[in-house]
């Protein structure tokens, strides 16, 4: 090989701090639903009524059952390393008196994920659990629209969780981390979620 050879080139990876700061320049259209997954830019599919539906559904139970002992955070980032910033629909957040106005939350600040999805189950399934437990989220749940499933996942280990299980009927859960709160969510897949 010559000794001035330039290197192959490579995929360069975008990091969580580029990423900002072209949505802050306005590189990236304000309205995109963008994700930053391991340094890829994700373009996500427009979320359509039965996502949303069940999306503010879900929402509205868990801060009844909650309350002010953490923070629901909706469709808003979280920092999982240098490289990937996702949105999940829903993340239990631990409570922070600035509400994360200060800094985005990372890994260690977040209880529970939620991903509500329906063309998009497959990437969830194994593109983002595997980050999720590979920085130790205790907890994701999935609801899979097409499937009329709620899966929920716990106990990450090596980048997998080693306790994966579909919700039965009647539905009923409560979230690892939050003592006493539980659920009731045979409404998101029995009547539609709306």
């Amino acid at each position: 090989m010559h000794a001035n050879a330039l290197p192959p080139p490579h995929p360069h990876r975008v990091t969580t701090q580029e990423f900002f700061r072209m949505g802050e320049a306005g590189v990236l259209d304000p309205e995109a639903r963008i994700e930053l997954i391991e340094g890829e830019m994700i373009d996500m599919p427009p979320i359509a009524p039965p996502h949303a539906g069940r999306t503010s559904r879900l929402t509205l139970l868990l801060i009844e059952a909650i309350g002010r002992r953490a923070v629901v955070s909706t469709q808003n980032p979280i920092l999982l390393g240098d490289l990937s910033a996702p949105q999940p629909d829903i993340a239990i957040l631990k409570p922070r008196d600035d509400f994360y106005s200060s800094e985005h939350p990372q890994a260690e600040d977040v209880l529970l994920v939620i991903e509500v999805a329906d063309s998009s189950v497959r990437y969830d399934r194994t593109r983002k659990l595997p980050l999720y437990a590979s920085y130790g989220i205790p907890e994701v749940w999935l609801i899979d629209i097409p499937a009329r499933a709620i899966w929920v996942h716990r106990a990450p280990e090596n980048g997998t969780y080693r306790s994966s299980y579909p919700l039965a009927p009647p539905y009923r859960i409560s979230p690892s981390m939050l003592d006493g709160a539980e659920l009731e969510l045979g409404t998101l897949v029995n009547d539609g979620g709306v």
